[in-house]
């Protein structure tokens, strides 16, 4: 058993790992982006989006499947497998099964405290990301 599974055997439910990692995520983004230099609200949210969606997420946890110890795939794995979920009408199902996936891992290193891995796989999955993206302002 991992030494993070250990310390931590009762974590919320996957949907409310997912639901945490939703806003860990979004303030990731929103972050890199006001760093970048960016500060009009138009161009904030217009490039946000070009992260925050479910397509956008899924691209990003198939980068960090890799990357993932055996306690964070099994979160991921449990998330993604959730029986109840049910993803908005514009995502396809795989997509938003991987970004519910990707979620979870975030919200669960958030819960108990584990920014250096949470840095760690954000930073892995999004090299040169913003970058490019401000390229084209």
């Amino acid at each position: 058993m991992d030494k993070k599974q250990e310390s931590h055997p009762s974590l919320p439910s996957v949907m409310a790992l997912a639901y945490l990692g939703d806003a860990v995520y979004s303030l990731y983004v929103r972050q890199r982006l006001v760093s970048a230099g960016i500060s009009h609200a138009g161009d904030l949210n217009r490039l946000s989006l070009s992260f925050v969606t479910a397509e956008a997420q899924a691209e990003r946890a198939e980068a960090m499947l890799p990357l993932l110890t055996e306690w964070e795939e099994d979160v991921r794995r449990r998330a993604y497998n959730h029986k109840g979920l049910h993803g908005p009408k514009h995502a396809k199902g795989g997509a938003y099964r991987a970004a519910t996936g990707f979620e979870a891992v975030l919200g669960a290193l958030h819960y108990i405290g584990d920014r250096t891995r949470l840095d760690a796989l954000l930073e892995a999955t999004h090299t040169g990301a913003f970058e490019k993206l401000t390229e084209t302002l």
